[in-house]
């Protein structure tokens, strides 16, 4: 998480559509010697109880064990970004190179949900990612063999999370001045792909 408390996000609509937006999600855990990571699409919502998160890792994944022993994780959802060069803020000296971006880190402990909750999960997943594929008739498990389905469950670990930490990065030059944002908003709608951070950054209040 980026020290600086100016880019600190912590809106949960905010952090809700921006994990939407970009569901595959880096999992990191402690392993016994070294950092163990796999990545994986996350399906967020908001209930009840707070914000949950749910996802699978394979069960040949080191950090899935790690995770079944009750070891925190932190899933890190990386937005869109884009390189910022110094040129673009005009004549302003000693400015270096830095990268506007947008990102969420969650922290916690995962549950396992087992055999249903992994079928379940597999499930909605297909759900969410088909419907915006229409129209695409929509992929379901009815077109497989059940015992295709079953052997595939084996092999898989389903999670949720309900994070004690959630918040994010919004990194959009808010430590620059507004004649300065201007010069890097006009340089990335020029560039191909930068025209989401320019779109993030001219809805800076």
């Amino acid at each position: 998480m980026h020290p600086a408390p100016r880019f600190r996000e912590t809106d949960p609509a905010v952090l809700l559509a921006r994990m939407a937006a970009h569901p595959l999600a880096l999992v990191a855990v402690n392993g016994e010697t070294a950092p163990l990571v796999g990545h994986t699409p996350v399906i967020a919502r908001h209930d009840k109880d707070g914000v949950l998160l749910r996802f699978h890792l394979s069960a040949a994944n080191p950090a899935a064990a790690r995770l079944l022993a009750g070891a925190s994780a932190v899933i890190v959802f990386t937005g869109p970004d884009a390189y910022i060069s110094p040129d673009w803020y005009g004549d302003v000296p000693d400015q270096v190179p830095t990268w506007n971006y947008l990102s969420v880190e969650a922290e916690g402990q995962a549950r396992e949900t087992g055999r249903d909750g992994a079928a379940a999960f597999l499930d909605d997943l297909s759900a969410v990612f088909e419907a915006a594929l229409l129209p695409k008739p929509p992929w379901t498990r009815g077109k497989m063999k059940p015992a295709a389905f079953e052997a595939m469950l084996v092999g898989i670990r389903a999670f949720e999370m309900r994070p004690r930490r959630l918040e994010g990065i919004t990194k959009l030059g808010q430590n620059k001045t507004a004649q300065m944002r201007a010069g890097v908003i006009e340089a990335l709608e020029g560039l191909p792909g930068g025209g989401v951070i320019a779109a993030a950054m001219r809805g800076l209040a």
